[in-house]
């Protein structure tokens, strides 16, 4: 029988943030993630927005993993009637849960300055959980007369690209994919059957800093500013980016290859997520999983400070320097963080040290693009401080990993769509997809719809 689909993409398209893609049948309708539009104010009133199609209609959302930007609108589509089933993995629901909770209370303060109302509540979170069922890689759901795989993506703990198929066709939403190798999760799996595939592409125009390079830079970055006596701030991505950051740190510290210095994780949402990710140890590449057996603890070392309340924060100001602290967000864009870059960004003795994609806009893109003058919390900042990155930190695969993730299927590829990206980014993969695998390669925009045999 001739069957066919019709996807349509309602966010991630031109844009990294936003994931929401719809699956049409005559018989079902099916979402893959449900995220918030982040970095610019532009883009986030795009939240507020009602959704481009009835929540109502909608039987199942498949959830790849749980950035904001996957996950930030679940409650609101709750909210607005959606009834259906909602599937991850567990760690994906626990982690879920805690970023919907922390970001409506991001939210709940935007909205006392603006007087306008959030675009979900508690009472919606918890209506949400409800809905939210939890399934393990490769454990195959059957979802009316299609079935969901749950496949290892790699890219934060529990995250997964959710692969649809039906008779003996498949299409695949990669997600976020991850950047191998990781000190802590397992890689993300090879793919080699895929009709269709839509494959996310933050990085499809660049590649990344050997793993070796990074953590020769974040010894450096601590050893200079140590040195010179300064104050090292790095902006948290609190899911994955600030595990792996304390894993290195600890390997830093355990060989006395950095001096021993104060270091704050100053981050509750990061500190809430470092507890789950020490509940789910079973998720764990093998190397990780060996040093635990041997009594060493991935995420605690001398020196280090987990200050999960207010004042706790407060007096890191009173800590002399040298001292190291890691805080939320990481993209500058709010947290705890900017209080510190408002205080230490004026001195040259002081470092920024950025790790993450910052989006276009974002505190955090100004200041790595050199703006010597800021604003922040209201106070105009002179930026005399280094600002120095590291991108082999990034939870995504550079151009070349993912040209090799690409490629595992091209001899059944049909089409590839290229989506969560930067135009620039998204359009230069596209590009190299076409002329160096042959393949149907495109970069749809907000809204596109395309008919696919499945």
């Amino acid at each position: 029988m001739n069957q066919k689909i019709k996807v349509t993409f309602y966010g991630g398209a031109g844009s990294v943030t936003g994931s929401n893609y719809l699956i049409e049948t005559d018989k079902m309708k099916m979402l893959v993630d449900c995220g918030l539009f982040q970095g610019t104010r532009v883009s986030e009133e795009r939240n507020k927005e009602p959704f481009p199609y009835n929540p109502a209609s909608i039987d199942a959302l498949f959830v790849t993993h749980a950035h904001l930007d996957h996950v930030g609108r679940i409650p609101k589509l709750v909210k607005e009637g959606f009834k259906g089933e909602i599937f991850s993995t567990a760690p994906t629901r626990d982690f879920g849960k805690l970023m919907l909770i922390d970001s409506l209370g991001v939210m709940r303060k935007e909205a006392r300055k603006s007087k306008e109302e959030t675009i979900y509540s508690e009472d919606d979170v918890d209506d949400a959980m409800k809905l939210w069922e939890t399934v393990d890689y490769h454990n195959r759901l059957q979802v009316g007369d299609f079935e969901i795989n749950f496949r290892e993506a790699g890219h934060i703990l529990g995250s997964a690209m959710i692969e649809i198929s039906r008779g003996g066709k498949k299409i695949l939403f990669s997600g976020d994919l991850g950047n191998p190798p990781n000190p802590i999760l397992r890689d993300m799996e090879k793919i080699s059957d895929i009709d269709y595939l839509s494959v996310e592409s933050t990085y499809g125009d660049r590649e990344h800093e050997k793993s070796t390079d990074t953590k020769l830079k974040l010894e450096r970055a601590i050893e200079n500013t140590v040195h010179e006596k300064g104050v090292l701030m790095i902006p948290a991505f609190s899911l994955e980016r600030t595990q792996k950051l304390l894993f290195q740190i600890d390997e830093l510290v355990e060989n006395g290859r950095i001096p021993r210095v104060p270091i704050f994780l100053d981050s509750p949402l990061a500190i809430k997520a470092t507890i789950i990710y020490k509940k789910y140890s079973r998720y764990y590449n093998d190397r990780a999983k060996e040093i635990l057996r041997s009594g060493d603890s991935l995420f605690q070392f001398p020196g280090l400070k987990m200050t999960l309340r207010t004042d706790e924060s407060k007096q890191i100001n009173n800590v002399p320097a040298p001292k190291i602290i890691i805080a939320g967000s990481g993209m500058s864009n709010g947290g705890r963080i900017i209080h510190h870059e408002r205080r230490y960004l004026s001195d040259p003795k002081n470092r920024l040290l950025i790790i993450g994609y910052q989006a276009s806009g974002s505190l955090g893109r100004r200041l790595l693009e050199g703006e010597k003058t800021v604003k922040i919390l209201g106070e105009t900042i002179s930026v005399r401080a280094k600002v120095e990155s590291i991108h082999g930190y990034s939870a995504h695969p550079d151009m070349n990993d993912l040209f090799d993730f690409v490629s595992g299927s091209v001899d059944t590829l049909k089409k590839v769509f290229v989506v969560q990206g930067e135009p620039k980014s998204s359009l230069f993969f596209v590009q190299r997809l076409r002329d160096h695998l042959g393949v149907d390669a495109i970069a749809p925009k907000v809204g596109d719809s395309f008919i696919l045999d499945l």
